[in-house]
């Protein structure tokens, strides 16, 4: 999938292209690693309608971890968020940083030092070259590896994780086409080890208090929920620090369709219970004209900066609809290139009411009745336990981020199953591919596939959980 010697659409190595523009050494990213394969830029749609291959080997759902007292740890991408997350794992109980990986050496020396000043022994680094995570993943003494980096490497990296005999956590997406994802799938169940999208939004204080709600009935029968990523990425997109170099931006000159619906549809799945009672099976997408990055460019870019070499055709604002197997529906939107303030929509609605955030409010019958939005506040006692325990969680993101490290910690620590599994990030990593394909297609439904083989109809646990006791 990636060449021995990563190289970016222009056929230039990663680090040329970084010294090319100045930013070698900056370690300012999402992540520190290069472009991804040109396969990943052309979805094989034959193979996206492909919805159950046969397996060889038993499912992961249900299984728990080994158990052990303290986690030891490996992280790839050492940029803003992985650096940002490395202080969230050394805030934790039981976790060891045993190895760091980044292709930019000063990175790796910093995130190393935040290590050692948390009272740690240093970690080994693995700096040499884009493909030393390979190095770092086949050590006996990794527990679990985090894999934060540019997307068109996220595939490569987990696989690289499980063929080395260890759980892997991986960014968002997961992957970016449908056949890396059922190759992920199967690396799973054969190795035995879980691959996990982390998605944080899942562990948002008021997304995991509409799930309970939702748990509870309080909503009725579900009919309908929305989740998106509308996020004004502009002036990001175009700074050569903050995601180091162009490779975020060039996405946008592959596909059309929704890069990023994880944060959206993870929340979204988890309220109507797919893969654990229902099941995502079409998604037809549709799109605006791509105008907002190249308008931002003619406004704010000179004339010899690198960007006016592409084209961008990704769609500004992409809509999606996912169909359910129980005639349910869920609607995606994501934006990154246009003005708006943020928003992810996270829109749940049933037979007895409907709940809305950005601003966050709800109807719920029969507690109110003349058409007038109520106080979600009201509904405090429905927050998750691991809210209530902790009211004010250290980290980014409001919080949603050590919930949810806490929470894979803990489930490693004590031997239980996760709150998500290989099969939840493969799908939520669907309208990637699928939407891109759909717009490509004048909206025509595309397959999603059953990544479970049929086990989606029972019901179980999610992150919707029980206190361990």
């Amino acid at each position: 999938m990636i060449p021995g010697v990563s190289m970016n659409d222009h056929g230039f190595s990663r680090r040329s292209a970084l010294q090319a523009t100045g930013v070698v050494g900056a370690g300012l990213g999402l992540g520190t690693f290069g472009a991804t394969s040109a396969s990943a830029a052309a979805p094989d749609a034959a193979r996206a309608a492909r919805s159950a291959p046969p397996s060889s080997a038993e499912t992961m759902i249900g299984v728990p971890f080994e158990g052990r007292d303290t986690i030891r740890l490996g992280i790839i991408g050492l940029g803003n968020r992985g650096t940002g997350m490395l202080e969230v794992f050394l805030a934790l109980e039981g976790v060891r940083v045993t190895a760091l990986c980044d292709p930019v050496r000063e990175s790796a020396e910093a995130a190393a030092k935040k290590v050692t000043d948390a009272g740690q022994p240093k970690p080994t680094l693995y700096t040499k070259g884009e493909r030393d995570f390979e190095k770092l993943c086949q050590r006996n003494d990794l527990d679990l590896v985090y894999v934060v980096t540019p997307w068109g490497w996220h595939f490569e990296m987990a696989k690289a994780a499980l063929e080395g005999g260890k759980h892997v956590g991986v960014e968002c997406p997961m992957a970016m086409t449908i056949d890396e994802l059922w190759k992920l799938v199967d690396l799973s169940e054969r190795t035995r080890k879980h691959c996990m999208q982390l998605e944080n939004c899942a562990y948002g204080k008021n997304e995991m208090r509409v799930l309970r709600m939702a748990h509870e009935g309080l909503f009725g029968d579900l009919l309908h929920s929305a989740g998106a990523y509308i996020h004004d990425l502009r002036e990001l997109m175009f700074d050569p620090d903050y995601y180091e170099g162009p490779w975020r931006r060039r996405w946008h000159t592959r596909l059309k369709g929704d890069l990023y619906p994880n944060h959206g549809f993870g929340p979204a799945a988890n309220y109507l219970d797919v893969n654990r009672g229902d099941r995502a099976t079409h998604i037809s997408s549709f799109g605006t004209p791509a105008l907002g990055l190249a308008a931002y460019r003619e406004e704010n870019m000179p004339k010899g900066h690198e960007s006016w070499k592409e084209s961008y055709v990704k769609s500004d604002m992409t809509m999606s609809l996912v169909q359910t197997a129980r005639g349910r529906v869920i609607r995606l939107e994501q934006n990154v290139s246009n003005p708006h303030p943020y928003d992810r929509l996270n829109v749940l609605a049933g037979t007895k009411g409907v709940f809305e955030d950005y601003p966050e409010r709800i109807y719920l019958e029969p507690d109110m009745s003349g058409h007038e939005w109520g106080d979600f506040a009201d509904y405090a006692k429905w927050d998750h336990w691991l809210w209530k325990e902790h009211s004010n969680p250290p980290g980014g993101h409001g919080g949603m981020d050590y919930i949810m490290l806490f929470r894979l910690v803990q489930c490693m620590r004590l031997g239980i199953v996760p709150d998500f599994d290989v099969y939840d990030g493969a799908t939520w990593s669907t309208p990637v591919p699928l939407s891109h394909a759909s717009i490509k297609a004048g909206g025509a439904p595309q397959e999603i596939p059953d990544f479970t083989r049929g086990l989606w109809e029972k019901e179980r646990s999610g992150i919707d959980s029980e206190k361990p006791k």
